[in-house]
């Protein structure tokens, strides 16, 4: 098989011979990169091993929920390779959200701010204390601290949020 990348950036895929190999090796990729979840069933990674391959979870294959801030899309759950149990997911809050409670956890997270404003409530040294982040603004948030992250901009806020170890859900 010939796959060649024109001046247009478009794949070319002209077949000239194909073994056996190459055909399992293709339709696997297909199989695996163009499948959209049958009803019930999302794209998002989880399990009791390893996360396994690398792969793209399209937006549009996460499982949405509903919050009373906005929405949320899990898309990872799981033990890294290297041991650590690892979730991953994405979240909005429409502008105007009321503010998320105040709460505590046990694992590290990193929280990635892609678009908007929002406020970091934490407590340190046993005060609440506030700080502001824009798009860019990463959070650190160390296990046992008391947080919360509230909209503060005129446009929704999209972050992702990396939690590791502990009770990471």
């Amino acid at each position: 098989m010939k796959l060649s990348l024109s001046d247009d950036g478009v794949y070319d895929t002209r077949m000239n011979t194909v073994d056996r190999r190459d055909f399992c090796a293709w339709i696997a990729l297909a199989s695996f990169a163009g499948a959209k979840p049958s009803s019930g069933q999302t794209a998002s990674i989880s399990g009791q091993g390893t996360l396994g391959v690398a792969r793209v979870i399209p937006l549009d294959h996460m499982e949405e929920r509903k919050t009373a801030t906005g929405a949320s899309w899990n898309i990872a759950h799981g033990t890294l390779a290297s041991g650590e149990t690892v979730s991953l997911h994405q979240s909005m809050q429409v502008a105007g959200a009321p503010p998320v409670q105040i709460h505590n956890i046990q694992h590290s997270e990193f929280v990635l701010l892609s678009e908007g404003e929002v406020e970091f409530a934490h407590e340190v040294q046993g005060k609440v204390v506030v700080e502001h982040a824009s798009a860019g603004s990463v959070l650190y948030i160390p296990p046992g601290t008391r947080h919360a992250v509230h909209n503060s901009g005129t446009v929704p806020a999209r972050y992702f949020v990396v939690a590791i170890g502990g009770d990471a859900k």
